[in-house]
């Protein structure tokens, strides 16, 4: 029989899709699976099958091996697509693996209020209609010293709404310095530009003084727009604004006057050791006409974007259609309203929300945790690894800190049986993923990111992989 017979002989013996559908039945392979779930595995396996026999393939035409593939895809395709995973990398705010970690308050939140009705948008006292951000409204003006606050789906769509609402058909003044790209390329100028603003830009890339903005003002100037850099940093000769003297020209101009500080943050990083962010009640105090910054990075609750400032121009901010296009959802407000309250008492907030905790970890903790893990994995491991404890760096990450290092106490693995990028391969495969990083052909575990709970999965998980005969 030629080559070519042989292919046809293989591709007439593939069974048809109704034939194992009703083997699928028998076997018992497909339990608690829907029926289109079956018959999409079924298919795609007669589909692959059939592809590997033309490209010259011999795989297993029988029943019962289609049928064992067609399970296992079925149960792939079962699997929810998003996942807990384990950050073992070190950097806090890590866009890629969701960011901040909700606090246990705003998880219990979300718990009560998802399930059940709610007054989301009544007023139990009056009866009537409410407002939605009622909820939160009252708790940000009382921690940031704002007139008036609601809170939208992301920092970029509360700048892009703010902006709308400010400064649509006229020109925004921004230091040439300020125009960042943030996270997924989305550009400050391409917001401006959706947002209906005309970019003026003013000064150069690294010195811009308050002359430019001053020269930049006729009569079609809507706003005067300050972007804080919290993802680059440019050092050596500089020279920038500072709010205060922006909103000082912007009243003798009778021009508002807006910030967008990016991360954000309610707190004062300094007594733990780093540097000032801008603390968002500062920013208002100095008179800024609106302030927005995020909820998921340094204030460390769901994804949000969080505007305050003056009361009048807030109220035409709520009132502009596109509110309700951004708006959050109940879960968001709960997860926000209760992380916001732990900000009361700083010291709790600092103990309670995840994202702070892990930043303002010290050393000597990290060190405790690195030395557990340690010898925890010395005696699971034996002789397939060589582990040693580094002082290593964190990183803050989520575009906030962005030079910052900080100090942490790291487990490096180096394996004897297999190379550290198949390591890094099988761990990423592993039930939960594991996620770390390499650095001299070395796997990096870094503590300060690894949750309660999860050093004993670690642990498992590694001797799993690197036990392997």
């Amino acid at each position: 029989m030629t080559t070519k017979q042989t292919k046809q002989a293989r591709l007439k013996s593939l069974p048809g899709v109704d034939h194992l559908l009703m083997a699928a039945g028998e076997s018992g392979l497909f339990r608690d699976i829907p029926r289109t779930v079956i018959l999409d595995a079924l298919r795609t396996t007669i589909d692959s099958v059939r592809e590997d026999i033309l490209a010259d393939g011999t795989p297993d035409t029988g029943d019962a091996a289609l049928l064992d593939r067609a399970a296992g895809l079925a149960g792939d395709i079962m699997k929810n697509r998003l996942i807990p995973l384990i950050n073992a990398t070190g950097v806090v705010l890590h866009t890629n693996l969701g960011r901040a970690l909700l606090c246990r308050d705003a998880l219990d939140n979300i718990g009560t209020v998802s399930a059940s009705y709610s007054n989301l948008e009544l007023n139990v006292k009056t009866g009537k209609r409410g407002i939605r951000y009622a909820a939160i409204e009252d708790l940000i003006c009382e921690l940031t010293g704002a007139e008036a606050a609601l809170a939208v789906n992301n920092n970029a769509g509360a700048v892009l709404l703010a902006l709308n609402t400010i400064a649509q058909g006229t020109e925004v003044v921004v230091s040439r310095g300020e125009l960042v790209e943030i996270g997924g390329s989305f550009r400050v100028p391409d917001v401006m530009t959706k947002s209906g603003c005309c970019l003026k830009e003013v000064g150069t890339t690294n010195r811009t003084h308050l002359r430019d903005y001053e020269g930049a003002v006729n009569e079609n100037t809507g706003l005067f727009l300050k972007v804080h850099t919290s993802n680059y940093k440019i050092q050596g000769f500089t020279a920038s604004v500072s709010l205060k003297d922006m909103v000082t020209l912007g009243r003798e101009k009778s021009i508002p006057v807006m910030e967008d500080l990016g991360s954000g943050t309610l707190i004062d990083f300094g007594p733990y050791g780093m540097p000032a962010e801008p603390l968002v009640s500062d920013r208002v105090a100095a008179g800024a006409d609106v302030v927005t910054f995020s909820g998921d990075k340094l204030l460390g609750g769901p994804q949000a974007g969080i505007i305050v400032g003056r009361k009048e121009t807030i109220n035409l901010i709520k009132a502009n259609p596109l509110t309700r296009a951004l708006r959050i959802d109940k879960l968001t407000l709960a997860a926000l309203e209760s992380t916001l309250k732990l900000y009361r008492d700083k010291r709790e907030a600092v103990q309670k929300i995840p994202t702070l905790r892990m930043l303002t970890m010290s050393y000597e903790v990290l060190a405790r945790k690195a030395g557990a893990l340690y010898k925890d994995l010395e005696k699971a491991i034996g002789p397939n690894a060589d582990l040693e404890m580094s002082d290593m760096e964190s990183r803050p990450g989520g575009g906030s800190y962005p030079d910052l290092k900080l100090p942490t106490c790291a487990v490096t693995i180096q394996p004897r049986q297999i190379s550290v990028s198949a390591l890094e391969k099988e761990l990423r495969a592993a039930t939960p993923p594991v996620i770390g990083r390499i650095e001299d052909n070395r796997y990096i575990i870094d503590p300060r990111t690894i949750q309660a709970g999860q050093e004993e999965i670690l642990i498992n998980t590694l001797t799993t992989i690197l036990n392997k005969k």
